[in-house]
């Protein structure tokens, strides 16, 4: 059954809200102690002050005299340090993209509603297991931002910001998938996830550019928004399509249209896709009509870098 037109075309603050009950049990909770959902595969071992102590270790030339534990050298009557492992804040970081493409849809809801609620279920799984939760607005002339925080507090303002950006969303600005990671790098922190939410038509050469600085230091994963429509062409005839306030009639008689038309958005994904596939990044595809929990379980339930989703 489809739903409302006003839940099919905009965010809907009260339905993020109801996903609360989805994320229950779900797989990110039940994962809470896998080091893979956690902080990422690579530990750091520092030697410092003002970071979580790790184990004591024989001692080597070059380590420094005030790390000595004297306890554990005394005991074993050989002399060993002690090893610090780096403070990492367990964090989810959701950046959305809100250019005039993810306006769109054919099947129950508009792409860009349905990655708010994805966005929303996934801030109330990494909730429910104790991590802190922001998120990052690009494209349609947006970018906002909403540091990270726990609770269900700091989930609520992430869904807000949600409806609050989709609100506003302006349908005649594009701005370059680029920009954006250029923005969400200032605001990840060392051992917060990111999941990005695109259509992926907006990659450029600044995101090739900056994804492998970004996959080389956090744990990504990558959720492409897709519509029956991109996929294949429609029956032959005319069909009139709105973008904000402009109107375009495309006409599908033509059958060198419908043939072209399916490898044209494919293209223009295969740059997100490649580079994706490059970096070891976890895809999954979303449709507008797909159950988010069916959808978004294997995205939690191993680690992110695992080979793409199709």
């Amino acid at each position: 059954m489809a739903a409302p037109v006003s839940a099919s075309t905009r965010v809907a603050l009260d339905e993020l809200i109801s996903l609360a009950a989805l994320a229950h049990g779900a797989s990110l909770a039940r994962s809470r102690r896998s080091p893979a959902l956690r902080s990422g595969g690579n530990t750091s071992r520092w030697r410092g002050r003002g970071v979580d102590f790790r184990e004591s270790r024989i001692y080597q030339p070059g380590d420094e005299i005030r790390h000595m534990d004297w306890r554990v050298t005394a005991r074993s009557g050989k002399p060993h340090t002690k090893l610090f492992e780096e403070e990492r804040e367990q964090g989810l970081l959701l950046a959305l993209d809100l250019n005039p493409g993810m306006r769109f849809g054919t099947r129950v809801r508009f792409k860009s509603v349905q990655a708010a609620r994805a966005a929303a279920l996934l801030a109330w799984m990494a909730s429910a297991a104790g991590d802190r939760v922001g998120a990052l607005g690009f494209g349609g002339g947006i970018d906002g931002e909403v540091k990270p925080a726990g609770g269900r507090r700091g989930v609520l303002r992430v869904l807000r910001a949600l409806r609050d950006w989709d609100t506003a969303a302006d349908a005649a600005t594009q701005e370059s998938l680029g920009r954006g990671l250029s923005r969400v790098r200032r605001l990840l922190r060392p051992g917060m996830r990111l999941v990005l939410l695109t259509d992926g038509f907006s990659t450029d050469a600044e995101a090739a550019r900056l994804m492998p600085q970004l996959a080389g230091r956090h744990d990504i994963a990558v959720v492409v928004l897709r519509d029956a429509l991109e996929l294949s062409a429609p029956p032959p005839g005319r069909y009139a399509l709105h973008l904000g306030p402009t109107r375009r009639v495309l006409d599908f008689s033509d059958g060198k249209v419908r043939s072209a038309w399916a490898e044209r958005f494919a293209t223009s994904r295969e740059q997100l896709r490649n580079l994706c596939a490059k970096l070891g990044i976890r895809v999954l595809e979303l449709d507008g009509h797909a159950d988010l929990r069916r959808a978004l379980g294997p995205l939690l339930a191993r680690s992110l870098h695992s080979p793409v989703v199709t």
